[in-house]
């Protein structure tokens, strides 16, 4: 594969700082991308250190298409890689008898820069191509085939709620009418159905990525699967052990905070007194304040402006 890219990974040394890496650890990267986290990760690792990264990019998966950058790093003995979702982390770590024994977790959430630039992936309207938006493209359909079958309540729902957009319905609406007409399947026709519906927001914010996000969100169900994730990585890490999150919108950091904020006060249960709900002791202590990138680091890589890293410490098992 010839590369396209120059990626910078957010947050880099941030996320590296946060994890206190041992150099005889076992750690886990969950999203392995163009390789900037793991490859920092493994430098700080000694010769009996061990790293475990995960990416449900098919690109990844084949040693034919894998960005070149990659080749040392799927050559070093410490490292392993797993084509799939970060979601079955714990099921992952079964099969290596590794469950409770992690080191550290990084889970960097959302869509990589290089996808992004790829138009062929769909998921921006910066340059026309297929309107995918798969993050594993052997799974699911297309964005193209769920704007054929969704109906105008869900369509605006999930605008509105992944979108955050305050016109959701009249964006629906539109977006349907046309596709009534004519079936939407590249970026650009979806950018111009917006636009014609709305126009541009007078809080700087662009309709367009409000929807190419919301949309996004949902067929890959990104924050199902962050949600269903978080615990996994209680189940992972041993006592001592960290997890960094990089989330990337305020949708993503809110599972994150709400997440290390529950499992960082627990609920004890008082005998006598009825169960409640969430019952267990804290799992978890939150070890810095939020994290953002420097001016430098956003003036390097503008698509960090929006990066934020929480990082909690797992308790006694």
């Amino acid at each position: 594969m010839t590369e396209k890219y120059t990626h910078q990974a957010v947050l880099l040394q941030e996320a590296i700082d946060a994890l206190a890496i041992h150099p005889a650890g076992v750690y886990l990267d969950g999203t392995l991308g163009r390789g900037g986290h793991s490859r920092l990760i493994l430098e700080h690792l000694g010769q009996d250190g061990r790293l475990i990264a995960f990416d449900q990019d098919p690109v990844l998966a084949d040693a034919d298409q894998r960005p070149a950058e990659l080749a040392e790093m799927f050559a070093d003995p410490r490292f392993e890689f797993v084509s799939a979702n970060f979601v079955s982390l714990q099921a992952e770590l079964e099969k290596r008898d590794l469950l409770g024994r992690i080191n550290g977790i990084l889970l960097d959430i959302g869509v990589s820069s290089p996808q992004i630039d790829d138009p062929a992936r769909g998921f921006s309207s910066d340059h026309d191509g297929p309107l995918d938006m798969r993050m594993d493209t052997r799974q699911g359909s297309p964005a193209s085939e769920w704007l054929a079958s969704v109906d105008e309540s869900t369509l605006a729902r999930v605008i509105k709620r992944y979108g955050e957009h305050p016109r959701a319905r009249t964006i629906a609406q539109a977006i349907l009418r046309e596709q009534s007409f004519e079936p939407i399947t590249t970026t650009r026709e979806l950018r111009d159905v917006i636009l014609k519906s709305v126009g541009p927001s007078p809080s700087g914010k662009s309709p367009v990525g409000q929807v190419f996000q919301a949309i996004r969100i949902e067929i890959n169900r990104e924050l199902q699967v962050l949600e269903e994730t978080l615990p996994q990585c209680a189940a992972a890490l041993t006592a001592g052990g960290r997890l960094a999150v990089i989330s990337f919108h305020s949708l993503e950091d809110r599972v994150v905070k709400t997440f290390i904020q529950r499992e960082s006060a627990g609920n004890d249960w008082v005998p006598g007194m009825p169960v409640p709900e969430y019952n267990q002791p804290a799992r978890f202590r939150q070890i810095t304040r939020l994290l953002r990138p420097s001016a430098e680091a956003i003036e390097a890589n503008p698509r960090a402006r929006s990066a934020r890293l929480r990082v909690a410490e797992r308790l006694s098992l």
